[in-house]
């Protein structure tokens, strides 16, 4: 039957899709991700778990990247019910064990068209479910088959799974009559058939239980929300293209940033303050982990050790060629690739391999220019809204569209939030942010053993340093010639047009050679 679109991921959140989410481990398209399809996987099986299958495409990018870069650890953090920055989850799959659970992770040959593409079957001694999700890039999933059924779940409603034997149409119709709920769809096909409820709040248990019991419902899954920041039916933004948004400024003079609250107060049904404090909380976050890598990071599976106190101490002894600025943002970009490195804490911006350009841009700038957090917090924001225009109409998955949707997109953001820190306007914002993605078309993903340091490391710090010269060129009002939007269409586009093999899978670039693979053994003989 038809079924009306709840799809909202054409209108991303700042702080789903873009700065977000705050976690742990190497990369967030495999940590967080998987962590949450874990999640939704263990509320189906209502917490009750005893064998755990997962496979992952042979064709697909997983298949040689899930354990080095964290896929396997996030996963089973998420069954355990774990938070993605719980310290634990580094242990996660003793602790599993120790629980009596049993997990056992495959490739297989099952068809699967997104290359970030998770098979769960799950059981118990009453119970078996087989999940399918995909990882679409920065965190953020979606749930697109149960049971053989298709379903679209992307974390952001409170799902209620209702089972029965009887006539779901008839059980959604009342549910639609006697609830207050954004969507109410009903699932059928032979051997399995329920009814799927989305919305705001849990739903009251009073009512349901009574509808239930009128309808004969055999099984009830209660799935909760992966996401920060919600969905709702009918749900509007402003503008969805930088086009649009000059259209919705004409007249009024906005800064970037202020656009960006506009934009996620519509998005989130959150109020204006609400939303600059929630990013500056998220500023805070970054600085934390900054200042934590510069006093010194220690972690046994990374490739490369601590580095950025030494740069620190020859920055302040003036034993390096004199960039100012530069420097500084140096400085940060490192620190918080350790961190990242080292399983701390950090917040995928936009995702966790290219988690350092942009906060590292920002914030090293701000502290060398002594602005405030509030500064901070408005150039964060700017970044965050290019990001919206990226999540929306490209990707951020290495997998995807290699690293140019990673530490290019992040150095676009953080080349308007620059703009934006030194008081360019919106025009000079978005034609710096423009001009950084365009200077970063085509970059490769291809990871050094599988993990997510070499040349990631450096792409980070040129990403922060094309951010800052794009920045100083728009704001001497430098002409972009290409506009934003086409841009990132172009983007979209030649992504999708790279070989697989450098596109995140390990399979060619840096990632296949001779040093490359000694390193890899020589991490796997330290595991053992």
């Amino acid at each position: 039957m038809n079924q009306p679109d709840t799809d909202t991921t054409s209108y991303p959140s700042i702080f789903n899709d873009v700065i977000g989410p705050v976690m742990r481990g190497p990369s967030s398209s495999h940590c967080t991700a998987a962590l949450r399809i874990g999640r939704i996987c263990r509320d189906i099986m209502g917490g009750d778990l005893q064998h755990v299958l997962v496979e992952f495409d042979a064709n697909g990018s997983l298949a040689t990247t899930h354990h080095s870069q964290g896929s396997d650890m996030g996963l089973v953090g998420g069954l355990l019910g774990w938070d993605a920055s719980d310290e634990r989850l580094p242990d996660s799959e003793r602790v599993i064990q120790q629980a009596g659970i049993e997990v056992d992770f495959r490739t297989a040959n099952f068809g699967a068209v997104h290359p970030n593409t998770y098979r769960v079957t799950l059981t118990n001694a009453s119970k078996r479910h087989q999940v399918t999700a995909i990882s679409t890039g920065g965190g953020m999933i979606k749930v697109i088959e149960i049971d053989g059924v298709q379903v679209s779940m992307l974390g952001d409603y409170h799902e209620t799974l209702l089972v029965l034997d009887g006539d779901v149409s008839l059980l959604a119709q009342d549910l639609r009559d006697q609830l207050q709920v954004d969507y109410v769809l009903c699932h059928r096909q032979p051997g399995t058939q329920f009814v799927e409820i989305k919305s705001q709040d849990p739903l009251p248990s009073k009512a349901l239980a009574r509808l239930m019991g009128e309808h004969g419902v055999r099984d009830v899954k209660t799935i909760s929300p992966v996401l920060p920041v919600l969905s709702r039916r009918d749900l509007r933004v402003p503008f969805i293209t930088c086009e649009e948004m000059f259209a919705y400024d004409a007249g009024r003079g906005l800064e970037l940033w202020e656009l960006a609250v506009y934009y996620e107060s519509s998005r989130g049904d959150l109020s204006h303050k609400r939303v600059f404090e929630a990013m500056r909380d998220l500023v805070r976050i970054m600085h934390k982990s900054i200042l934590h890598g510069i006093a010194g990071t220690d972690y046994v599976d990374r490739i490369l050790g601590y580095q950025s106190g030494m740069f620190k101490a020859k920055m302040e002894n003036h034993q390096l060629l004199d960039a100012s600025i530069l420097n500084q943002i140096i400085l940060y970009v490192t620190a918080m690739m350790e961190v990242k490195s080292s399983m701390g804490v950090i917040i995928a911006a936009p995702t966790a391999g290219a988690c350092a350009g942009l906060p590292g841009a920002v914030l090293g700038t701000a502290s060398a220019m002594g602005l405030s957090v509030d500064e901070m917090t408005k150039g964060m924001l700017a970044a965050g809204l290019i990001g919206v225009f990226i999540a929306a109409h490209a990707t951020f998955a290495a997998e995807v569209g290699g690293c140019q949707a990673e530490c290019g997109a992040g150095s676009g953001m953080a080349a308007a939030g620059l703009a934006s820190l030194a008081g360019g306007t919106t025009v000079q914002a978005v034609a710096a942010a423009s001009m950084a993605l365009q200077n970063t078309l085509g970059m490769i993903c291809d990871p050094v053993a599988s993990r997510v340091e070499v040349p990631c490391l450096g792409k980070n710090v040129m990403a922060a340093s094309n951010a800052l010269a794009c920045a100083n060129m728009a704001l001497a009002d430098f002409d972009p010639v290409i506009p934003l939007d086409e841009v990132i269409e172009t983007m979209d586009r030649v992504g999708k047009s790279l070989p697989r093999e450098l596109r995140c899978t390990a399979l060619g670039g840096l990632s296949i050679c001779k040093t490359s693979k000694q390193i890899e053994r020589e991490l796997g003989s330290r595991q053992r």
